[in-house]
């Protein structure tokens, strides 16, 4: 991984959070921004449905994927050769104008030592996905925190997903697909497991 990317950790929130009220009042602004009636029945409970929808869609930011990943199993049977969890489901928001971007992940690594529950790289997925993100970054992110979690001779990831930022709003074409990258160890040297770990992902 050449880009250097933020640390495995929850995020610190270096300014006052506001709480549940003023960002309930906050949705009731933009609802009225938008050009509706907060005060209408039917939005009358909508503020506190966003700001609960809200924890849920960027919980990550107050989860540590290195916790996810600090248990690691030893008894693999020496097991050493290349281990991929495919067609991981995630959904994001993109931190330019807060829509849905939605797509899977794909993650390998090769095994030094041991191996970690299959369930942890999607956990890991999921930490980093529900937060404002970047797709670039969020790939990133992903290898980062396996390859610090697990110190693996190499980890790949893919990211596949279509943001809604393009089929809902500016260009409005949907069906476009984004794919990122990003390689550790022998991945990155190694441009034969670059293409195995390739082969592997679009074998079906």
């Amino acid at each position: 991984m050449d880009a250097k990317s933020p640390p495995a950790k929850p995020v610190p929130h270096t300014s006052h959070r506001p709480t549940r009220e003023e960002a309930e009042a906050a949705v009731r602004t933009l609802i009225a921004w938008a050009g509706d009636d907060p005060s209408r029945e039917g939005l009358l409970d909508t503020p506190k449905r966003v700001t609960k929808a809200f924890g849920e869609f960027y919980k990550g930011y107050h989860e540590d994927a290195a916790e996810t990943l600090d248990r690691v199993f030893d008894e693999a049977g020496g097991y050493d050769d290349i281990v991929l969890v495919r067609d991981i489901p995630f959904f994001s928001h993109c931190e330019h104008h807060m829509v849905p971007f939605i797509g899977k992940a794909h993650i390998a690594y090769y095994p030094k030592g041991g191996v970690v529950g299959l369930s942890k790289l999607a956990r890991v997925v999921d930490i980093f996905a529900r937060r404002l993100q970047m797709q670039e970054r969020l790939t990133n992110q992903i290898a980062e925190a396996v390859d610090q979690g697990l110190l693996p001779r190499g980890v790949a990831v893919m990211v596949e997903a279509e943001h809604h930022c393009v089929s809902m709003r500016g260009a409005h074409k949907s069906g476009v697909s984004t794919i990122t990258t990003s390689f550790t160890g022998i991945f990155h040297k190694d441009p034969a497991e670059r293409a195995r770990f390739l082969s592997l992902v679009q074998h079906r």
